[in-house]
C-alpha cells in the first residue's frame, strides 16, 4: 500500500505529518468521516477490529468482505474516491478465541487473516499478544513474534494468490491496557520503555526471517507501544511528552517505522499534535466518535422533550436504558459499583459501551422516531444554543443546516477535525472550519 509507505517517508522528512484511523462501523460515523475527508481532500483510513468483523461475522454481523462492500457503498453514496480509501484490520490474531487452546485459537486466527486479506484490507495489525487457555501469562516476546510471523506468511500468500503480488503493510506490537479503554479505574500508566520496544522489534525480525519473510520488513510501518495515554469510564490520562522522550528518540533510528498510538480518544488537540510530532504518527480513534454521536443524540432527545408532549416523544434514552438492562452482556463486565454508578456509566462512560447497542431494532426505531419528530419543523435556535452550542455557532454562520442529521454529523466531525489538524500540523479551531 504505497499511500502508507509514502506517509511514513513523509513523516521522516516532516514530523508534523501524521495519519489517523477511524475505528468504527457505525454508518453515521463513517458518513461524517467520508464527508470530512472528501472536503479536506485527504486519505481516509478505516479500521475494523477482530471482535467487530471476522469470518463468522463478529459483533457487527459482517465478514471482512461484507465490511468492505458496506464501506465502499457508502463511499459511492457520499462521492468519496475509492483510491483515497484505505482499509485496515486491527488486533488480528487469536483475540476472539482466547478461551481455546493455543493451536485451535491460532487456526481460527489463520482463517481470520485469510478473510481480511482476501477482502482487500491492506493495513494489517498482527497482534498475538494475548494468552490462550493453555498458554503462560504473560506470553514471551518470542512466542508472540512467532505467532505473528505465522500469520504474516499466510497474509503474504493470500495476497499474492488473490491480487498477483503483495502490497500489504503491517503493524506489530500491542498496547496496555486492552483495546477499547481500560476496564478499571486508572491511577498511573507505564510508558513502554525503549528496551521493551527494541525487544519487540528484534523478536519479530528474527521470527519473520525464520519464516522466509525478511523482504517484507520495509513494509512493517508501525510499532504499537504505550506512550502514556488512556481513558477509563470517567478519566483521561493525558499525554506527557517528557515521559516518552527516550521512546520517541529510539524510533528515529528506523527509517521505515513510526509508532502507532491506540486509545488516543479524548486527548486534547495539543496532545494529539504532540503525539504526532514525537513519532506516534498513526493515531487510532474509535469510542470518542461514537461518544460524540451519543452526545448529539442525547442533546436532540432533550430538545425533543422541550418541543413535544412526553407521550409523543421517541423515548430514545428510556428505550436505550431498557435494552441495555435486558441485554447486559456488552457492559456488565466493564461497569462496576452501585446501581447509580452503573446507570451513569451506561449512558456516559468514556468507554462508550452504548456503541454496541445502536443496531438493536428497538433502539434504531426510537432513533428514527427522534429524527422524524425533529425534522418536521425548524428547531428553535435557542434550543440548539442550549444543547449543541458548537453547532449553534455554525448554524448562525450558515455553515450547516439546523436539521437533526446535519447537527449529528457536524458534532462527530468536531472530533475528526481535531485529528485532522493534529496530523497536518495545524491549529485551526473547529469553529472556523
Amino acid at each position: 500500500m504505497k499511500h502508507l509507505t509514502a506517509f511514513v517517508a513523509d513523516h521522516k522528512q516532516d514530523s508534523r505529518c501524521g495519519i489517523f484511523a477511524v475505528c468504527s462501523a457505525h454508518p453515521m460515523v463513517l458518513e461524517a468521516a467520508m464527508r470530512h475527508a472528501r472536503e479536506a481532500k485527504s486519505l481516509l483510513l478505516i479500521e475494523a477490529t477482530s471482535n467487530q468483523v471476522d469470518q463468522h461475522g463478529g459483533y457487527t454481523g459482517m465478514t471482512p468482505q461484507h465490511f468492505r462492500e458496506f464501506v465502499e457503498s457508502m463511499a459511492d453514496q457520499y462521492h468519496f474516491p475509492h483510491e483515497n480509501l484505505i482499509l485496515g484490520g486491527d488486533h488480528l490474531g487469536p483475540n476472539r478465541w482466547q478461551g481455546l487452546n493455543a493451536e485451535e485459537a491460532m487456526r481460527n486466527a489463520d482463517e481470520l487473516i485469510r478473510y481480511y486479506v482476501a477482502a482487500g484490507f491492506k493495513k494489517i495489525h498482527l497482534d498475538c499478544s494475548m494468552s490462550c487457555a493453555d498458554d503462560p501469562v504473560p506470553l514471551t516476546d518470542t512466542i508472540v513474534a512467532m505467532r505473528a510471523a505465522r500469520l504474516a506468511k499466510i497474509a503474504e500468500q493470500t495476497c499474492a494468490e488473490k491480487f498477483g503480488e503483495s502490497d500489504l503493510v503491517y503493524v506489530i506490537g500491542t498496547e496496555v491496557p486492552v483495546p477499547g479503554g481500560a476496564h478499571e479505574t486508572l491511577a498511573e500508566l507505564a510508558v513502554t520503555t525503549p528496551q521493551a520496544a527494541k525487544a519487540t522489534l528484534e523478536a519479530h525480525r528474527h521470527a519473520f526471517e525464520l519464516q522466509g519473510l525478511r523482504d517484507i520488513w520495509p513494509r512493517i510501518i508501525g510499532l504499537v507501544v504505550q506512550p502514556g495515554v488512556e481513558f477509563d469510564h470517567t478519566q483521561v490520562i493525558d499525554y506527557q511528552p517528557e515521559k516518552s522522550l527516550f521512546l520517541s528518540q529510539m524510533i528515529e533510528a528506523f527509517d521505515t517505522l513510526v509508532f502507532e498510538a491506540h486509545s488516543t480518544d479524548y486527548q486534547t488537540p495539543q496532545a494529539l499534535q504532540q503525539l504526532v510530532q514525537n513519532h506516534f504518527a498513526i493515531l487510532k480513534v474509535g469510542p470518542a466518535l461514537t461518544f460524540a454521536l451519543r452526545e448529539a443524540l442525547f442533546s436532540l432527545a432533550a430538545i425533543e422533550h422541550e418541543l413535544r408532549p412526553v407521550h409523543k416523544c421517541s423515548g430514545l434514552r428510556e428505550v436505550l436504558e431498557n435494552v441495555m438492562l435486558e441485554q447486559p452482556e456488552y457492559w456488565k463486565h466493564h461497569y462496576h459499583g452501585n446501581t447509580s454508578d452503573c446507570r451513569l456509566a451506561r449512558g456516559y462512560s468514556f468507554s462508550d459501551r452504548v456503541r454496541y447497542y445502536w443496531p438493536d431494532r428497538e433502539i434504531d426505531e426510537a432513533y428514527s422516531n427522534l429524527v422524524t419528530n425533529l425534522a418536521g419543523e425548524s428547531i428553535p435556535l435557542p434550543l440548539i444554543s442550549q444543547y449543541l452550542p458548537l453547532q449553534y455557532a455554525k448554524v448562525r454562520e450558515g455553515k450547516i443546516a439546523a436539521t437533526p442529521h446535519e447537527l449529528i454529523i457536524d458534532h462527530i466531525q468536531d472530533v475528526l477535525h481535531q485529528y485532522h489538524c493534529a496530523c497536518h500540523g495545524t491549529q485551526q479551531s473547529p469553529l472556523t472550519q
